[in-house]
């Protein structure tokens, strides 16, 4: 019978190929994370402004309550300081929660645009005092007469000016919230010009 040469390549064929092969493809089809083509560990690799910053927020981090209070407290006075330069200044960002936002702005800025009968009243009131001091009875008759007509005043004043603000106040912020906008801009014109914080932005006589 005529026999079929058999292939020595068949015969004499590498196991190790046909074992590494598979291995090689169930590697690969096992690792379910990509690479980043970029980096050879599979993640970028990080900037070395990203690795200082994230090694300062370490080194900065309070390792025991002593340490933690005393962060504390500098990071408050710092609060505390910026507060203080907004206050004179203006700057709305570090201002505390009471002043901040436009309506409140808006309030400060009226009440210092004008005259307050308000704001007189502990210069006046130092008059009045000496004078209800001396012991003379028409002085003191005019001191009392005077601390009625003070304090008529401040409220007829006081009255007025809250009307005239509320209604300036829902004309120019119809949709934003108003509440206590009144009672903050009268508590401020019961102060005298110059000691009012956060400072007067505007001059009198000069509308918002």
């Amino acid at each position: 019978m005529p026999r079929h040469p058999v292939p020595l390549g068949f015969v004499f064929r590498s196991r190790a190929k046909e074992e590494k092969v598979p291995t090689d493809k169930v590697a690969l089809t096992d690792s379910k994370q990509p690479r980043d083509p970029q980096a050879p560990k599979g993640r970028p690799t990080p900037k070395r402004s990203e690795a200082q910053s994230q090694r300062r927020s370490v080194a900065s981090t309070p390792t025991n309550r002593k340490e933690a209070a005393k962060r504390q407290r500098e990071e408050r006075r710092v609060q505390m300081e910026r507060q203080r330069q907004a206050l004179a200044s203006g700057d709305e960002r570090y201002l505390p929660a009471r002043d901040k936002g436009p309506v409140r702005r808006f309030a400060r800025e009226w009440v210092d645009s004008r005259f307050n009968v308000a704001e007189f009243f502990l210069p006046l009131a130092v008059v009045i005092l000496v004078l209800s001091v001396v012991r003379v009875p028409a002085l003191q008759t005019v001191a009392l007469l005077l601390w009625l007509i003070v304090i008529v005043l401040i409220v007829l004043d006081s009255i007025l000016s809250g009307f005239r603000l509320r209604k300036r106040l829902g004309e120019r912020f119809p949709d934003q919230n108003r509440k206590g906008a009144v009672a903050y801009a009268l508590m401020r014109s019961l102060q005298m010009r110059r000691l009012r914080l956060p400072k007067p932005q505007v001059k009198r006589g000069e509308r918002p």
